[in-house]
């Protein structure tokens, strides 16, 4: 959010720079006068910067992944893309939509502000839509009072903080059309519970289930935070065979 109001601004500085010496400045110069360094400047940045912020605003925005949360669909270090069109349109900094595109389907990962504090982007994936009644009962999940379809695929292993090894099970699980694998620890923390998804808002968890801090944790994600559809690994530095990955 402070990169978007840092793109405003400059966009704004810029633009007016430009206009000022259009309709008022370049009429007190020599018509053989080169133009003041800011006047070139701006020029030259205003068409970058507004392209960007267009881009980044209303079709695609990268972000990096911080943490092994999503584990193993995602992976500290990779650059993703993330759809920004696919929930709608929304006005820059408010977040509010201005065109309906589509709602957030069970399955997707997203990238949505942090409820708590709405100044951080977070990234998991949908479990619960509106209405949805969630559970989580010895380590599954399940949905309207059906279990998720889990299927066990083979053991993984991946080092944690502190360089701790960790031994944990990949699953793969059904989620709607979505089929993605998870990861879950036999002794890992329990998060038993169940819920109701009000309206306007999405149940979140990560797929590393027992190393995420999720609705679980802190509550619902309302629709007013969305900001967009994870689809693509673009760029990872320790692992170049993870570019081009499509997200599922």
């Amino acid at each position: 959010m402070m990169f978007a109001l840092f793109m405003v601004a400059v966009l704004v500085i810029t633009g007016m720079i430009w206009l000022l010496d259009s309709l008022i400045w370049r009429k007190k110069r020599d018509a053989d006068a080169a133009d003041p360094v800011i006047v070139e400047y701006s020029k030259s940045f205003f068409p970058v910067i507004l392209a960007v912020f267009v881009i980044r605003s209303f079709i695609i925005e990268p972000f990096k992944i911080p943490s092994g949360s999503m584990m193993p669909t995602l992976l500290a270090g990779d650059f993703i893309l993330v759809n920004k069109f696919t929930y709608g349109l929304r006005v820059p900094i408010l977040n509010k939509t201005f065109l309906e595109v589509g709602q957030p389907e069970r399955g997707d990962v997203f990238v949505f502000h942090y409820p708590p504090d709405p100044s951080i982007d977070y990234i998991k994936r949908v479990v619960g839509l509106p209405g949805d009644r969630i559970a989580y009962r010895n380590k599954r999940v399940y949905v309207n009072g059906q279990p998720v379809k889990t299927d066990y695929v083979d053991d993984y292993k991946y080092v944690g903080s502190g360089l701790n090894m960790i031994v944990t099970k990949r699953y793969a699980e059904q989620l709607g059309e979505a089929k993605h694998d998870i990861l879950i620890e036999e002794n890992g923390l329990a998060f038993d519970g169940e819920v109701e998804v009000p309206a306007g808002h999405y149940f979140a968890m990560g797929d590393n289930r027992d190393n995420s801090k999720d609705s679980r944790v802190w509550g619902f994600v309302p629709e007013g935070n969305l900001v967009g559809k994870a689809f693509l690994i673009w760029w990872n530095f320790d692992d170049f065979g993870r570019i081009g990955t499509k997200i599922k």
